[in-house]
C-alpha cells in the first residue's frame, strides 16, 4: 500500500508505506527524516497499487498534540528566522533573496541550527551577516546559495501549461536541456514561449524529447510525396507530434490536409521502393532541402 503526504498546503507530495496506520485525508502523520519525525498532512489515503513499491519510508503513525505543538514552534521559529534575515540583508546592503529556511527543534543540541537559502546574482561575502544572524536568532547559521532552478523548486509556482512546475513536484534531478531540443520539437526559438519560471530552459522540453525523436523517425520526412488510405497524394509539409498528425499538402487542390499518422506510413519496403523510384527524396536530401528553404527565409526576412 502507498499513501502521500505534504509538509505545506499545495506542497510537493512524498510517497510512504502506511505500515500499521489507518489515516484519512487531512489528518496529520509522522513522516521519518535525518532530524526526527516531522507532522506532514495525508492528502492521498493508503490504496493499494498494482505495482511493487519497495524502499519507501514507512509511516510513524498520527500525530499527538505534543507533535502537532512542536512543529507550530519550527513554524513560528522559521517565520522569525526570514523575517530577520530580510531585514539584516537590507542593513548590509547586500544583493541576496531570501529563497527558504529550514528549522527543526530536535531538543538535543543546545545550538539549535537554521538554514537560510538564498539566491543572488554572484557570489556574496556574508561573514558579517552569519554573525548577525546568530548572534539575533541565538543560533547556528548555515546560508546556502541557490542557483535558478533550485530557486524556482523551492518557491514553486505554476508553469506555462497551467499546472505546477515539474521541479517543485515530481522532478528530482536536472537534466540539461539545449535549444536544439526546442527545434526538433518545431517549438518558437523565442526566450518567452520555451522558459520556465527559472528563466531557463524549460524541463519538459528534455522528457519529452524522445517521443518527437521516435515519431521523426516512423514517418516520411518533410518533403516527401506520400499518399493517404483516403486518396490524397502530396507532399509532407509538418507534423503535429501529440496528436499523430501529419500534414500532407494536396497536389490537385494545394489544400493542407492534417492526416493521421497510420495513414500515411506504410511499409518500409513501400517506403524505399518510393525512394528509389524518386517519388520521395532521401532523408538526406530532404533535410538539405529543408536547410535552403530556412536559408531563403532568412533572406527575405
Amino acid at each position: 500500500m502507498v499513501m502521500a503526504v505534504a509538509f505545506t498546503r499545495y506542497g510537493k507530495l512524498y510517497y510512504l508505506d502506511p505500515g500499521e496506520a489507518s489515516p484519512r485525508v487531512g489528518d496529520k502523520v509522522l513522516v521519518p527524516t535525518d532530524d526526527g519525525p516531522e507532522v506532514a498532512e495525508c492528502v492521498w489515503a493508503p490504496q493499494w497499487v498494482s505495482e511493487d513499491v519497495d524502499g519507501l519510508p514507512v509511516c510513524a503513525g498520527l500525530a499527538t498534540d505534543e507533535h502537532l505543538e512542536r512543529d507550530e514552534r519550527n513554524r513560528r521559529r522559521r517565520a522569525e528566522a526570514r523575517v530577520v534575515a530580510r531585514r539584516l540583508i537590507r542593513d548590509h546592503g547586500l544583493p541576496m533573496k531570501v529563497v527558504g529556511v529550514d528549522f527543526v527543534d530536535t531538543r538535543q543540541d543546545v545550538d539549535q541550527l537554521i538554514t537560510i537559502y538564498f539566491s543572488a546574482p554572484q557570489r556574496v561575502d556574508f561573514r558579517e551577516l552569519v554573525r548577525d544572524l546568530a548572534r539575533t536568532l541565538r543560533a547556528r547559521i548555515d546560508l546556502r546559495q541557490l542557483g535558478p532552478r533550485d530557486e524556482a523548486r523551492v518557491q514553486g509556482g505554476v508553469g506555462p501549461c497551467g499546472r505546477e512546475t515539474c521541479c517543485s513536484t515530481f522532478l528530482k534531478d536536472f537534466e540539461p536541456v539545449s535549444i536544439r531540443m526546442a527545434k526538433e520539437q518545431d517549438l518558437p526559438l523565442n526566450p518567452l514561449k520555451i522558459s520556465g519560471a527559472c528563466g531557463r530552459l524549460m524541463c519538459c522540453l528534455k522528457y519529452e524529447h524522445p517521443l518527437y525523436q521516435d515519431f521523426k523517425r516512423s514517418v516520411p520526412t518533410v518533403g516527401c510525396g506520400v499518399e493517404t488510405d483516403t486518396g490524397v497524394t502530396g507532399t509532407v509539409t509538418g507534423y503535429n507530434v501529440p496528436s499523430e498528425t501529419v500534414y500532407v499538402r494536396d497536389r490537385e487542390t494545394g489544400r493542407k490536409v492534417a492526416c493521421p499518422k497510420a495513414s500515411v506510413c506504410g511499409s518500409r519496403q513501400e517506403y524505399e521502393s518510393a525512394v528509389r523510384s524518386g517519388m520521395r527524396p532521401t532523408s538526406d536530401e530532404a533535410l538539405d532541402e529543408g536547410d535552403h528553404n530556412a536559408h531563403r527565409g532568412d533572406q527575405e526576412h
